[in-house]
């Protein structure tokens, strides 16, 4: 009889999560938001911070309650979907806050002349632009591996519709998308 190892260690480790804090292995993490520079350190999602010791970006942290109580972290129980599903919201705001700095936050951030309301970030920032560009497109990356894992485990996508409403703001603004057309 032949025994299959990797198949074999895959089916053991298949329900299993890794506290990215001390390593340890659960059915069940905890997850929960942080402005905590320490606890943003296991954020599962890189975040655009220039100083990441000094950032106080809210962000989702996921890890076992007992490294949560360390980190004095407010977080519930979740499983893999409901780890991933977070992080699929998570992700999905990040993109519609790069969708409204492309319509028209840039314009307060860059204190916009009124008489250049109508021309775009590109045109009158184009490194600005770029670097928004970059960003937005790393997080559609992202989102598609999440939306990927989901397809993989025949896991129902929350808010399926979201996808598509986030396409057709952003072809309307202009811009293209590596999540259709």
């Amino acid at each position: 009889m032949q025994i299959d190892w990797d198949k074999t260690i895959d089916d053991i480790f298949a329900d299993k999560l890794s506290c990215p804090r001390c390593g340890s292995l659960k059915s069940t993490l905890v997850a929960g938001y942080s402005r905590s520079p320490a606890a943003g350190e296991y954020s599962p999602r890189v975040h655009n911070c220039k100083n990441k010791d000094e950032c106080d970006a809210r962000r989702l942290v996921i890890v076992c309650e007992t490294c949560a109580r360390d980190l004095r972290l407010r977080a519930n129980a979740v499983d893999q979907e409901a780890m991933m599903t977070l992080l699929i919201n998570d992700c999905r705001k990040d993109l519609e806050d790069c969708l409204d700095y492309l319509a028209d936050y840039w314009q307060e951030d860059l204190d916009v002349d009124p008489t250049d309301t109508d021309k775009r970030l590109e045109d009158l920032e184009p490194d600005i632009y770029a670097e928004e560009d970059a960003w937005r497109r790393k997080l559609e990356d992202e989102y598609m591996n999440y939306h990927r894992w989901f397809r993989d485990h025949s896991a129902r996508l929350p808010n399926p519709g979201w996808r598509g409403e986030y396409v057709e703001e952003i072809l309307a603004l202009g811009y293209t998308t590596q999540l259709g057309d």
